[in-house]
């Protein structure tokens, strides 16, 4: 049996490669169908926040990749309720339909999974 694999992605899509990073773990999960799940915790939400312009400060677009996560079997997607609310973006829209979860939430989650990755 596959052993289930939470992945924590808390960098911002412009801070540097962790987003990045996350994002390619989790596909490459989802192509194998491990069963895993991906939340979006401290400036992590920044990656949620729909019409960014990342040619603008010379970086790739992680929208694209965000997209592909239901075409790779990855629909176990968190978010921080906290983390939403401290960056002023709580009830704004996401591009991602993802689960708002409060700190309780988060430790049940986290508790769930085999192994968490954090980056």
């Amino acid at each position: 049996m596959a052993r289930s694999m939470l992945i924590i992605s808390r960098q911002s899509p412009w801070s540097g490669p962790g987003s990045r990073e996350a994002l390619d773990i989790v596909l490459a999960g989802g192509a194998f169908e491990l069963p895993l799940g991906l939340l979006f915790l401290d400036d992590g939400v920044f990656q949620l926040v729909p019409g960014q312009q990342a040619a603008c400060l010379q970086q790739k677009d992680l929208g694209a990749n965000l997209q592909a996560l239901s075409l790779f079997g990855v629909e176990a997607l968190y978010v921080a309720s906290r983390s939403l609310a401290e960056r002023g973006l709580e009830g704004q829209p996401l591009s991602l339909p993802v689960e708002p979860l409060d700190d309780a939430g988060l430790r049940a989650l986290i508790n769930r999974y085999d192994h968490v990755i954090t980056l």
